[in-house]
């Protein structure tokens, strides 16, 4: 799993919460930062060479989507995480203990599903 720059969140921020693909443009105008048109191009390609972004080459200026939900990547990123730990069950043991019981209490209902 690739990692994400502070400016690459930012724009896959924006594209998990956009219900439409996001021109270049469209990207640059919602971040709200003094960015040129270049710099937002430069970071949606490296996106895609991360495959997070999709890119719609039918459209005229190009589109782009991200290709997994916020909760997939995340899922990955945890997936990637635990699978470098020499002791899952520590790790896990570890997590668990340390959330709030509100989602210690989801943990379980989702747990005996």
């Amino acid at each position: 799993m690739a990692t994400l720059g502070g400016l690459e969140r930012s724009v896959m921020s924006l594209l998990w919460d956009s219900a439409e693909s996001l021109s270049a443009n469209d990207v640059r105008d919602r971040l709200g930062e003094d960015l040129a048109v270049t710099t937002v191009l430069t970071v949606l390609s490296r996106l895609e060479r991360k495959d997070m972004v999709r890119r719609e080459r039918s459209t005229r200026p190009h589109r782009y989507t991200a290709v997994a939900s916020r909760e997939e990547h995340t899922v990955e990123m945890l997936n990637e995480v635990l699978g470098t730990a020499g002791d899952r069950e520590a790790v896990l043991a570890r997590f668990i203990g340390g959330i709030p019981e509100s989602e210690a209490a989801a943990l379980r209902r989702l747990l005996q599903r």
